[in-house]
């Protein structure tokens, strides 16, 4: 070979690099050639492999890190959504999210929605509360405005309840209540008690961009995540995302070479009763591993059995789960053992975590399953036994910076002493566990990695309420293992990627700011100015804009995309500090008085002529009335 073909496509230079490499924590330059890492070390040995071909980058003292992994996303779902979706993620007040909001319903054409879907909490507002429903008629009294806000509520003017036919005849959901006034008629405040059917029911009836149009959201998602230094996410399914029908834009972009992220997906079973035939079918049309570096398949979940999936909104008490809990989950497992299938459950409270493990220890003593990279989602309240009853099993846990969104919410529930540990990541990392990092975007918390990075760094909410002791925070470095390194056992890509590291996948983000010193409030506020996946750059800003390809028009040209793009800049960041007895006396106000749909034919649900005085009638025509993801 001669020595111009040796020669590397790019280097990197005058960065300070965190590798996670412990063998090579610290280096001066980078070299890539065709796609991986293949130098990594002194300025002095790998400038001189340059050839006339090789691009050198001068990264100006930047911090640069390996490319962020998300282990716990709905990208594949939220990318259809995307373009049509108000980001109210990271404002800093109530009145500049109602001015957003204003200005949007000026320019959305009849029949489209202005939409705020999850990410934001009404604790990050200056003003420390959610707009009122006259608020929302008056800032759009003609154009429909639906605002899910987490798990608990969705908020909907006057407009909007026309749209979607609520009137005083129509059913509570199970599990849900449609407030009234006086005489009976709808308010437009929807709250889960503590099942989220109807938030998603009414989301779902919102009208869906087409197919052009979804490709360009998805798109435009996957550049909003390169901007926050993502390469990859391990998404895990969703209500609404039946496979394969609902991923037919994300194989197209996978099929063109226009993804942007590396994809892990996981199948997420859509109707109660029919979970085993679902994987049963599943498995014999795809396998994990499925793909390549860039779209692969992952396993089963984050849903399994219906009856195995508690809720998550903690201004309701915890949910008893059903006796029939363990068999239907048993059969599920035993299923996916036997295909060798890795799977994931979400598991909001210990309880839930403690029927799950016997079952899948009583799977274990016939088929083992150490090998399997079988993990928990989420695992707030998990306790230090099933912890080590995990780690027995070879088991993971994935978490997720909800409580950065519903912290308030939990300490206003069961106190500040049992929020001071929900999860216990530092107990989890002890026992020897495998742990990694996510947000559980979008429709909760923001899918803003940075949220999370501070959030496991200061223990503290976006509103500002120190949740954790030091015991149970992270070093800067440690938080920053489980968004990259750690993440690769979630989807069995260990080695392959997640460190800057020769013979490593080519995925960093060089950082607005340093993360590794910056003051601890403005860790939220970092983004990457310049993203490469496998090498080649997806993101570039400032004075590496030039590197990466333009950003695509948005489509539809009314999409609040266009007008406000995604998570937020804003100087002071979210994180606040405030004393818990102020959150405590503010919630104690009373107002903030607190399942997915995953049925999959839901466009001829809405359109159904189903009977209003019949609420199991009513409401079972919009699919299973299970938990919300």
């Amino acid at each position: 070979m001669s020595p111009a073909a040796a020669a590397p496509d790019l280097i990197l230079t005058n960065g300070r690099f965190t590798t996670l490499d412990r063998a090579n924590p610290d280096p001066e330059a980078v070299a890539i050639t065709d796609g991986r890492f293949s130098a990594v070390g002194s300025a002095r040995d790998i400038m001189p492999s340059a050839g006339p071909g090789t691009r050198i980058v001068d990264l100006g003292g930047r911090r640069c890190v390996p490319g962020l992994i998300d282990s716990h996303m709905h990208i594949i779902r939220g990318g259809l959504n995307y373009n049509l979706e108000l980001r109210w993620d990271g404002a800093p007040s109530l009145a500049d999210a109602m001015a957003m909001l204003k200005r949007q319903a000026q320019v959305t054409p009849p029949g489209q929605w202005v939409r705020v879907v999850g990410g934001f909490t009404e604790h990050q507002f200056a003003e420390r509360r959610l707009p009122t429903l006259d608020e929302l008629n008056a800032a759009a009294p003609d154009t429909p405005v639906f605002i899910l806000h987490l798990y608990d509520r969705a908020l909907l003017n006057r407009a909007a309840l026309r749209a979607v036919g609520y009137d005083r005849a129509t059913p509570n959901p199970p599990g849900g209540e449609i407030q009234r006034d006086g005489n009976g008629d709808p308010t437009g405040l929807l709250l889960a008690k503590p099942n989220a059917l109807i938030l998603y029911a009414t989301l779902a009836r919102g009208p869906a961009l087409p197919p052009e149009q979804q490709l360009n959201s998805t798109r435009h998602f996957m550049r909003e995540m390169n901007r926050l230094g993502v390469t990859g996410v391990i998404d895990a399914g969703g209500g609404f995302q039946n496979y394969p029908d609902d991923y037919a834009i994300i194989e197209k972009l996978h099929a063109d070479g226009e993804l942007t992220l590396r994809i892990a997906y996981n199948l997420f079973t859509q109707k109660k009763g029919e979970e085993l035939s679902d994987f049963g079918r599943w498995a014999g049309i795809v396998k994990p591993g499925q793909g390549d570096d860039t779209f692969r398949h992952n396993g089963a979940g984050e849903m399994l059995v219906f009856s195995a999936a508690d809720f998550e909104d903690f201004r309701e008490p915890r949910p008893e789960l059903g006796p029939e809990m363990e068999g239907e989950l048993e059969a599920v497992v035993r299923l996916l053992v036997e295909n060798r299938w890795p799977w994931r459950l979400h598991a909001t409270y210990d309880e839930t975590v403690t029927r799950a493990l016997d079952v899948f220890e009583r799977v274990n003593r016939d088929m083992p399953i150490g090998d399997l990279h079988w993990f928990f989602d989420h695992c707030e309240t998990i306790s230090a036994r099933n912890i080590d009853r995990v780690a027995a099993l070879g088991g993971g846990i994935a978490v997720q910076h909800r409580m950065a969104y519903q912290g308030e919410a939990f300490v206003e529930r069961y106190g500040g002493k049992a929020a001071e540990a929900t999860p216990p990541v530092a107990r989890m990392l002890a026992a020897g566990v495998k742990v990694g990092a996510g947000t559980d975007a979008t429709r909760v918390a923001s899918y803003n990695p940075w949220v999370s990075l501070a959030w496991l760094v200061t223990g503290r909410t976006v509103g500002g309420l120190t949740l954790y002791p030091q015991e149970n925070r992270l070093g800067r470095e440690e938080a920053l293992r489980l968004w990259t390194d750690a993440n690769t056992w979630f989807s069995t890509e260990e080695g392959k990627k997640g460190r800057i590291a020769v013979g490593q996948l080519a995925d960093l983000a060089v950082l607005s700011a340093d993360y590794l010193s910056v003051p601890e409030a403005e860790i939220s506020g970092i983004e990457a100015v310049l993203t490469l996946l496998g090498g080649r750059p997806v993101y570039g800003a400032g004075a590496f804009a030039g590197l990466a390809p333009p950003p695509l028009p948005v489509l539809p040209d009314w999409s609040p995309v266009k007008t406000f793009g995604g998570y937020r800049r804003h100087a002071s960041g979210p994180f606040r500090a405030e004393p818990a007895e102020a959150v405590l006396a503010s919630a104690a106000c009373g107002c903030g008085t607190a399942c997915g749909v995953h049925g999959h034919a839901h466009a001829s649900a809405w359109a159904s002529a189903a009977p209003a005085g019949d609420a199991r009638t009513f409401w079972g025509v919009f699919g299973c009335a299970c938990w919300a993801v």
